[in-house]
């Protein structure tokens, strides 16, 4: 078993209770663990990997992490247009845009811009727009032996639903086939049952359903029952926008909540990805968010609804209710660190208070807080025992600046950009900023290609059949 010494000008270390910041500081890791984290240390190594002025970091801990060729970039653009699934063509004309192989490549390339950003454990997401429903298990499959092949830690399972939003005569309400729900969740259970704990333990199974209002209730409930008989997490996403609300009260009269409540799901098992809404009185946003200190934890993704138009209101009284915030990137850029700068600035804004959404508990939701919602205190930390999954971002460009505290630094002053390498299982997955054995331009034109026939697949689904340069009108003419 070899040792690898890794020294740099700041190391975030682990105390047992916090973070712990050491200058000119080491890391060594022996196999998949930490052996050291802090000052100086006299044992033999075998390597040496002097990262210079740059900060070693506990890696990244994603549990909304983008797995496909994002779509944000086209449907938050366009004021005023949905780009859901007409209803004819979720009844009617409803196909794969891309054969498998192609699906594959696809999230091949979403999982090394994972590890480009300093993701080291992934719950992954991805848009069901573009397949025939949702994911398959023959597709996760493969995903699994992607995963396994770079390296990364992740908690897997197709996604699956019930319905699928749509838009009939200019109204969105639901399409439902509850029968493929029950399939997909059958799928995700064999799944778990065939890939939980696979390449080394790396991989471990999770239900990961698509939004509440595309599942019945029945579907809720079986899938509340099969976790607890897998003994795994849930993923659900849920009080993320004013349509869910309005259908779930015309469905049930009740609050999503409520909701989770009544189907077995509202627990220590369940991961809510964005949690914005809370509810009456009084406007959506209102209500306590005390109730969710019940959960696994809630996935804060700020860069992507602010994208939207929406926000978490807010960050530290979701923290000062003992909610457990894990983080999430959720669309491309899946860059965690732009993401913890755009929630410490979004929780100053909304609060008025230049003290809100401190950097360091932006820090520690990205990598605390996420092992917490997992389960798992051998990661996101640091520390003799815990598993050897790093990253080091640097800091030497001249880009960055003057350093002073490393973490607001790294918040303010740097991005993805700036993470050069990544160790996973004691394993280095990227060296400086180089994956091995991906042709970094052969997947940047292929992935190209892929995003303009995904682009203009929307007419095909589009209620009025508008053609591309309708619905995503360039920023300016084009000459």
């Amino acid at each position: 078993m070899s040792t690898t010494l890794v020294k740099a000008s700041y190391v975030i270390g682990f105390d047992g209770g916090d973070h712990v910041i050491h200058r000119d500081g080491c890391v060594v890791y022996a196999g998949d663990s930490i052996v050291h984290a802090g000052g100086p240390y006299a044992g033999p190594v075998d390597e040496v990997i002097d990262a210079g002025r740059a900060i070693v970091g506990p890696g990244f801990i994603d549990l909304d992490a983008l797995a496909d060729i994002d779509h944000a970039i086209l449907d938050t653009w366009p004021a005023g247009t949905d780009l859901n699934w007409s209803h004819d063509y979720a009844v009617n004309r409803r196909a794969a845009v891309f054969p498998p192989e192609e699906t594959l490549f696809m999230r091949e390339y979403a999982l090394t811009q994972l590890i480009r950003n300093g993701i080291t454990t992934a719950m992954p997401i991805a848009a069901e727009t573009h397949g025939d429903w949702a994911e398959s298990y023959a597709e996760f499959a493969g995903v699994a032996e992607i995963a396994g092949r770079l390296g990364l830690r992740m908690y897997l399972g197709p996604s699956y639903r019930s319905g699928v939003p749509v838009v009939r005569d200019g109204t969105r309400e639901v399409h439902w086939e509850p029968e493929l729900g029950e399939r997909g969740l059958a799928d995700a259970i064999r799944f778990a049952r065939d890939f939980d704990g696979a390449h080394d333990g790396r991989l471990r199974a999770a239900l990961l359903p698509c939004r509440i209002e595309t599942l019945t209730l029945d579907l809720m409930r079986a899938t509340a029952r099969a976790a607890e008989e897998l003994d795994c997490l849930v993923r659900l996403h849920c009080m993320q926008g004013l349509t869910e609300l309005r259908l779930l009260s015309q469905w049930y009269g009740r609050h999503p909540l409520d909701v989770l409540d009544d189907a077995g799901l509202l627990g220590p098992r369940l991961l809510i990805p964005h949690a914005l809404y809370l509810g009456p009185p009084g406007t959506p946003y209102e209500g306590s968010p005390e109730r969710l200190a019940a959960l696994a934890g809630i996935v804060h993704c700020p860069l992507t609804m602010v994208r939207y138009g929406d926000a978490l209101r807010d960050f530290d009284r979701y923290l000062a209710a003992g909610v457990n915030v894990a983080m999430g990137t959720d669309s491309y850029p899946p860059d965690m660190i732009r993401n913890l700068d755009y929630g410490n600035n979004l929780a100053k804004l909304l609060t008025g208070r230049p003290e809100a959404g401190s950097a360091a508990d932006y820090y520690r939701a990205a990598t605390l807080h996420g092992a917490r919602a997992l389960g798992r205190a051998d990661l996101g930390r640091l520390a003799p025992g815990a598993k050897a999954d790093l990253i080091v971002v640097d800091l030497s460009g001249p880009r960055t600046g003057p350093i002073d505290d490393p973490i607001r630094t790294l918040l303010m002053n740097c991005s993805g950009a700036d993470v050069s390498t990544v160790v996973i299982d004691g394993r280095i997955v990227m060296r400086d900023r180089v994956i091995p054995g991906v042709d970094e331009a052969a997947f940047t034109a292929r992935a190209q290609a892929y995003f303009e026939r995904m682009k203009d697949a929307y007419s095909v689904r589009d209620e009025q059949r508008r053609p591309a340069d309708e619905l995503f009108p360039p920023s300016f003419r084009v000459a």
